[in-house]
């Protein structure tokens, strides 16, 4: 059998997410909600994965779907989407950009792509057919030594901190520099080369699974903190693949 080619779908799904993100993107009267994990969620949230859902069902109805607000749907085939239909709210909600992150899985993730449309951007993979940058090949850097690399995190204090023992001084005190990109922006800045290593310690399916693709078929490596190749088991760790088991190492010191 044929593998299937995902990505016009994910395309036309990123089409009809980013009208509907960017009509409210720095909208004055955005409304606004903490949910009981106190994450945020707004209107356009609901309103991206609802019209994600409703086109899926008109053009492939077999499938599944697992969304950051609609939960899992599951379907008569056994690949389904997966879908955050905007990373990260948080920012979203601030007037800074963001991005829909959309995967298909069958058994694993085999293409995704991430749409920002206030960078008018998308990043893209399909397994076995390499990354992409809107449309231009995309390859991680072949820095190898720590003292070269640039690494990215998300929050450094709050309820976002990253916890894990060695991350912020030991990998940080290592490495050229740092910066807080967080969220999708500082995985797909791997992908592209831009740095060498990029960590979340707490995201879900939706958050990881179109980022493992795009990094993996750009030649990195996509892990949680324990090295595990797995988009449910909870964090994300993003490098160039060379640097892959230093990060780890001291992340884990």
């Amino acid at each position: 059998m044929e593998p299937v080619d995902w990505l016009p779908l994910l395309q036309e799904l990123a089409d009809r997410a980013d009208a509907i993100s960017l009509d409210r993107f720095r909208a004055h009267d955005l409304h606004v909600e903490q949910k009981p994990d106190k994450s945020l969620v707004t209107e356009a949230d609901l309103a991206v994965e609802e019209a994600i859902r409703a086109l899926l069902a008109k053009r492939r109805p077999e499938l599944g779907i697992l969304g950051e607000e609609q939960g899992e749907t599951v379907g008569s085939s056994e690949a389904r989407l997966i879908v955050d239909p905007i990373d990260s709210t948080a920012n979203y909600a601030r007037g800074i950009p963001f991005a829909t992150l959309l995967a298909i899985e069958v058994g694993e993730v085999v293409a995704g792509l991430v749409s920002a449309p206030g960078l008018r951007t998308r990043w893209s993979a399909a397994r076995g057919a390499g990354a992409f940058r809107d449309g231009r090949p995309i390859r991680v850097s072949g820095v190898s030594n720590l003292a070269h690399a640039q690494y990215f995190h998300g929050s450094l204090g709050g309820g976002e901190a990253i916890r894990t023992p060695g991350s912020v001084g030991a990998l940080a005190a290592r490495t050229l520099r740092d910066r807080g990109f967080g969220d999708f922006y500082q995985h797909v800045l791997v992908a592209e080369g831009a740095g060498e290593i990029a960590v979340d310690p707490i995201v879900y399916p939706w958050d990881i699974a179109a980022l493992q693709v795009i990094v993996e078929e750009a030649g990195g490596r996509a892990t949680t903190l324990g090295g595990t190749r797995d988009v449910h088991a909870g964090s994300l760790v993003s490098t160039n693949g060379v640097l892959h088991d230093q990060a780890l190492e001291l992340l884990s010191s």
